[in-house]
């Protein structure tokens, strides 16, 4: 709706993250349970970092320039960046090769030594095309029903990651950038799924 309306304010009070194969859908279903929506083919990564998501979104035009005028005629673009940028809070067979961009964990021994595991740095970066989907939930202040939102990025992978610190002052962290990439079918980039009835027609 048009207009100056707090309902439709949203905060991203709380949030989850989620990976999967490429080509992996966003559940359009709400059942109210967002473990069971997200079940089919889909990871939890758990913990994230107190500041959230940054969502970004930048696309370059090049201009074109004309001997008869001084400002530009007509834009073309030329490259569009979509971003996700967060922080993960927990170190498991899933975020630590997400962060590092791809490989997996394994048992060294299960036999002879059992509890300990083993993850190799490739010694080049490698493709890691996964699926990312994002999902918060928002209380409406007009009348205290929830809103959710769901935001799913088909195909992508890790392009830049942050320093891991560690002290004993402040949990590690993995700080990731997840970029998202065209598909070869011109299928869309990214997608927002909202369970929300301020987009209704009115």
């Amino acid at each position: 709706m048009a207009g100056t309306n707090s309902s439709e304010i949203r905060i991203a009070g709380v949030g989850r993250l989620y990976v999967g194969a490429a080509g992996t859908a966003v559940p359009t279903a709400f059942s109210g349970d967002s473990a069971t929506d997200w079940a089919t083919g889909w990871k939890n990564l758990g913990f994230t970092g107190g500041d959230g998501v940054t969502f970004s979104k930048k696309d370059k035009l090049e201009p074109i320039d004309v001997w008869q005028a001084v400002s530009p005629v007509h834009f073309v673009y030329s490259d569009r960046d979509l971003t996700l940028k967060f922080s993960l809070m927990q170190f498991n067979e899933d975020t630590l090769p997400f962060f590092m961009g791809g490989g997996a964990v394994n048992a060294v021994d299960a036999t002879n030594n059992p509890g300990v595991y083993q993850y190799d740095v490739a010694d080049r970066p490698n493709s890691d095309a996964r699926a990312l989907g994002l999902e918060f939930t928002d209380v409406r202040a007009d009348d205290g029903s929830t809103v959710t939102y769901r935001f799913g990025i088909p195909r992508g992978q890790v392009t830049a990651s942050d320093d891991i610190k560690l002290g004993r002052k402040a949990a590690a962290q993995l700080g990731v950038t997840f970029t998202a990439m065209a598909a070869a079918d011109g299928s869309a980039l990214a997608s927002f799924i909202m369970k929300d009835s301020a987009y209704a027609a009115g």
